[in-house]
Order: structure tokens, then C-alpha cells, then sequence
């Protein structure tokens, strides 16, 4: 009798782990339906990077942060900025929608030399690069890695040192055993997402508000794909690695390097992340506005002005 009752049990537990698979890869397939790609496609390093290439003039590369794409500079910055220069918005390796082969890792390294091929392949000489987030420490890794790709840094709340912990918010793409990983992308990373966004989008924008249509405009329906999740917590477990190793070597970079942070930002601590980053840089400087960590959604003509005032302070020859 016990024995049926633990099959049965198991029975069930099998079947509702179905249903949620099921119930995701459905979930995905709208959303890809609903949100198809923006841009095109190039090929660098063995990645099919998706690429969104605007406007004429000195080049500018958007550089997104963790769990995003492109779309987050949806909201003025782009448009405002391919007015006047030419603007290139990539997605990172593995995120929306660029793959991320099977056996590349996902280190900032591997990223970044990704991301400099991009650059000699589109012919953008030594572009200004913008990181926000996750995609200032992307930035930085290819400045100093590569830094005859890069003109400039202009900077969108980076990440620029080591973590203490996690934000709560990405504490479930810590999970290491990569088999309950994926089991948990597959089945639970797509509903517990639909129910949580409300809490989450209050902890990734607060103090301020996220706008009502981030969704579909800035693409947040694309983060809760399971390889979404899956490339996210590959890229959160490859920091402790990374990090260290560049955070000693900021005072190499022999270019402007410009940071915009939020006095408010809930995610990463301006002092320990921008003034502490700048404090060893030869050329940075670090401007603090009220806002919070997603300043090209909130404030896109001020991100959009900040980064053209980082293209004006270059030397002519380099723009």
C-alpha cells in the first residue's frame, strides 16, 4: 500500500513537471511570436549575434545589461541618438535573441572577444562603447582586453566590482547543480517569473517606476524564456571568476571612461561601484542623478545626453 502510494505520488509529481514544460516551451513560443527580432543577424566567433544598426556618424555601441536586450534602449536613447551618429545595439551572447553555442562559455571574456569581432566586422572604429548594468563590466572587460576597439566608455550604472551578494531579485540564477538548473528553467523559471514580475520590476526600478508598457516595449516578456534564465545564471556564476582578475587593471585604461549612476539604485551601490571604479581610473568621471539602476528606460533623454556629452569630450581624431 505504501509502495502504490509513493508511486502515485511520483506519478504526479511527474506529471505536473510536464505540464509545466509544457506550459513553458507554449509560453516561449508566444512570446517569440509577439516579439519576433529588431535588428539582424551577424555571425563572429561561432555566434549569431543579433544586432540593431541605426543612423550615420561617429559610432556608438549599446552594450545591455543581465537578463535584457536591446529593447531596453527602446525608450528615447536610441532613436535620439542615431539622429546624430551611427548607433549599433547588440545582444549579448545569449540573450535575446543571440545564441550562445553549446560548450562557449559564458565569462565576460568570451563576451567581450564576441563583441570586439562585432566591431572589426562592421567596420566601426574604435566606437564609444555604452555598457549599462551587467554590460558596464562587459564594457570594461573589452577596454581593457581589447582596447584598440574601443574609443571611449560611457558607463550606465555598471558593474565594475565583485558583488558581495546577489540581489535577491537573481538569487534563483545562483542555483550551481546544472541539472536542477535546467530542470528549474524548464518547468518553474517561466510561471514563477509571470507571478513575481510585479515585485521584481519594483526591486530592478525602484525608486522609480517601470513604465507600463516595459513588457512589450522593453522587451521584458523576453526574459522569461527558460533560455533566458539559463543565460542569466550562466552569466551571474561567471563573475566570481571574472571579476578579480579586471578589477585590479582599471588603471590601464588609457581612454575616457564617463559613469551615470542613480543615487537611488537598488541593485549596484554607486560608491562601491562607480566612485570606486573611477578612483582608479586615469580619465573617469562620475556623475550621480536622483533616479534608480534603469536609467535608459526611465531617463532616456538624459542617458541619451550623456552618453553624446561622452562622444564630445573625445579628441577629435578619435571619434
Amino acid at each position: 500500500m505504501k509502495l502504490h502510494l509513493l508511486l502515485a505520488v511520483l506519478g504526479g509529481f511527474a506529471l505536473l513537471l510536464l505540464l509545466l514544460a509544457a506550459f513553458s516551451r507554449r509560453t516561449a513560443r508566444r512570446i517569440e511570436a509577439f516579439l519576433p527580432p529588431a535588428g539582424g543577424f551577424v555571425e563572429v566567433e561561432g555566434v549569431r549575434l543579433h544586432v540593431r544598426d541605426e543612423g550615420r556618424g561617429p559610432a556608438i555601441l549599446l552594450i545591455h545589461g543581465l537578463g535584457g536586450q536591446m529593447a531596453h534602449f527602446n525608450y528615447g536613447a536610441l532613436r535620439t541618438l542615431s539622429s546624430r551618429y551611427r548607433v549599433v545595439a547588440v545582444d549579448r551572447p545569449g540573450s535575446g535573441y543571440s545564441t550562445r553555442p553549446g560548450g562557449m562559455a559564458a565569462d565576460l571574456s568570451t563576451q567581450a572577444r564576441a563583441i570586439a569581432a562585432l566591431i572589426d566586422k562592421l567596420g566601426l572604429e574604435r566606437p564609444t562603447v555604452v555598457g549599462h548594468s551587467l554590460g558596464g563590466a562587459t564594457a570594461l572587460t573589452l577596454a581593457l582586453e581589447h582596447p584598440r576597439q574601443v574609443g571611449a566608455l560611457a558607463l550606465l550604472a555598471p558593474l565594475s566590482h565583485a558583488p558581495r551578494a546577489v540581489p535577491a531579485v537573481f538569487r534563483s540564477m545562483t542555483i550551481e547543480t546544472a541539472w536542477l538548473r535546467r530542470l528549474f528553467a524548464a518547468t518553474l523559471a517561466v510561471p514563477l517569473g509571470i507571478v513575481t514580475s510585479k515585485g521584481i520590476l519594483r526591486e530592478v526600478f525602484g525608486p522609480e517606476s517601470a513604465p507600463p508598457d516595459f513588457a512589450t516595449r522593453g522587451g521584458g516578456l523576453l526574459g522569461l524564456r527558460p533560455g533566458a534564465f539559463l543565460a542569466g545564471s550562466a552569466d551571474v556564476q561567471a563573475l566570481a571568476g571574472h571579476m578579480p582578475r579586471i578589477e585590479g587593471r582599471y588603471g590601464e585604461l588609457r581612454m575616457p571612461v564617463h559613469v551615470l549612476f542613480g543615487r537611488g539604485d537598488r541593485l549596484l551601490d554607486w560608491r562601491a561601484n562607480g566612485q570606486a571604479l573611477v578612483d582608479k581610473l586615469p580619465d573617469g568621471r562620475l556623475q550621480l542623478v536622483e533616479g534608480g539602476h534603469m536609467l535608459p528606460v526611465t531617463q532616456p533623454e538624459l542617458t541619451a545626453s550623456f552618453i553624446e556629452g561622452v562622444v564630445a569630450a573625445r579628441p577629435a581624431l578619435a571619434r
